[in-house]
């Protein structure tokens, strides 16, 4: 089992030798986009990640045991269905990471991150790490690297997301359903 590493503010790392034997957690939150991200970057190094596709009341149910309710719905959802995974039993506690989009903007997305650490720790599983996705090189973790070349392919990769998730949008009004 790897050894868990913290930096020197108490944050928990993702380290090198934990990015060869532990699954990644990652809720739902673009379904479109979120599936060609998670394969470039399982492309590019080598991690085992899993999108979480669970949206039952249980998820509902552990998100608020977690989050004061005052927080937006999707900040409940995606950290009630990053706990809800982890206690089910599908996966070993002490060999998997949870991974969150972090944008360092004025939104509470930016929180969603730490919410999800006072979370973990209130649940008992402080010792699940929790990996920062971004593109402007916040919290950085030794076991997780995005390289020049897999940022540009993930701007690359969200706006196609988007572009298909639009022309969706735009062609179901006028689907004939028999």
């Amino acid at each position: 089992m790897a050894e868990l590493v913290y930096d020197e503010t108490g944050r928990l790392l993702f380290t090198e030798e934990m990015a060869k034997e532990y699954t990644l957690l990652v809720p739902q939150m673009l379904p479109v986009t979120f599936r060609m991200l998670v394969k470039l970057v399982e492309l590019d190094g080598g991690y085992h990640i899993e999108i979480l596709e669970t949206n039952t009341q249980k998820v509902v149910e552990t998100g608020l045991k977690y989050v004061h309710n005052d927080m937006c719905y999707p900040a409940i959802l995606s950290i009630g269905q990053l706990i809800e995974a982890v206690e089910s039993g599908r996966y070993d506690k002490h060999k998997v990471a949870l991974m969150i989009t972090q944008t360092g903007g004025g939104c509470r997305a930016s929180n969603y991150i730490h919410l999800l650490r006072k979370a973990l720790k209130k649940a008992g599983l402080e010792y699940v790490p929790v990996i920062s996705l971004n593109l402007s090189g916040m919290e950085k973790n030794p076991g997780f690297k995005i390289s020049l070349k897999l940022g540009a392919q993930c701007v690359f990769a969200m706006m196609y997301g988007d572009m298909l998730v639009h022309l969706g949008n735009q062609c179901r009004p006028y689907e004939v359903e028999k």
